[in-house]
């Protein structure tokens, strides 16, 4: 289905039947995708005296309690309540659910503490369009297929540099998604400089801007600009595991 959508006095054509899923799915399989440490998610049947929830051990219908941390168990949203004093929910601060994306490809550079990080020269070189452009989809080299079961916990995974993200603030970014598991580094003594800097928080808190970390775009769709579109479950919290979905602009 081909639809014409307009933004900012701009027209764009869009084929809605022709969805790209760049999340990765919670399962309870430990070769599933995880990250700071985290238990696979749970699926645990409710047992009530003699009544399970389970068809397969009798039960009528299947009835499960399930136990995820959103963080680390796969693809999620998250909104500056992750970092803040205050309470902020991502059920309350995403109120749009489609914005106007550009897909980039980075190789993050080798310092020579040997972090793998993506600068703020990177991102400048990768992002060819930035009128009208809402949120950011980064895609990291080398993007095999390990993604989607990688167990990233005490690996040191490559991070994005406070320059990067005051860049695409300047742009006016809302929204960054990225294939890793945080925009910093695993462990940073808890400075979440990039988070910080991307919510200018606490001192001019963005607080309509997310993130979204674990997700993984396949190596066919290339780079260039997309409709996003954010699902996610309304949890009271500071991240929901979520469904972002592209969908290429013509």
């Amino acid at each position: 289905m081909i639809a014409n959508i307009f933004h900012k006095g701009k027209e764009y054509q869009v084929d809605f039947f022709k969805p790209i899923d760049i999340s990765i799915p919670l399962t309870n399989k430990k070769n599933c995708v995880s990250a700071w440490y985290v238990d696979p998610m749970k699926l645990e049947a409710v047992v009530a005296g003699d009544w399970i929830g389970d068809v397969n051990k009798g039960g009528s219908v299947n009835f499960r309690n399930i136990t995820f941390n959103p963080h680390g168990n796969g693809t999620h949203t998250e909104c500056v309540g992750h970092i803040s004093k205050e309470n902020y929910s991502i059920n309350q601060t995403l109120q749009r659910f489609m914005f106007i994306a550009e897909l980039i490809t980075v190789l993050p550079e080798k310092q020579t503490n040997g972090d793998f990080v993506i600068t703020r020269k990177q991102i400048m070189n990768s992002l060819k369009e930035t009128e009208n452009i809402e949120a950011v989809v980064i895609r990291t080299l080398s993007n095999g297929l390990n993604k989607l079961h990688m167990q990233y916990s005490n690996t040191n995974p490559p991070f994005v540099l406070r320059e990067a993200i005051e860049y695409l603030n300047e742009f006016g970014i809302e929204h960054i998604l990225i294939d890793m598991p945080s925009i910093d580094k695993e462990i940073d003594g808890g400075k979440l400089e990039a988070h910080h800097a991307f919510w200018n928080y606490p001192e001019n808190t963005q607080i309509h801007k997310t993130i979204t970390e674990l997700i993984y775009v396949p190596n066919e769709f290339i780079d260039g600009t997309y409709l996003l579109n954010f699902q996610i479950a309304p949890f009271e919290n500071d991240a929901s595991p979520s469904k972002p979905v592209l969908y290429k602009i013509y």
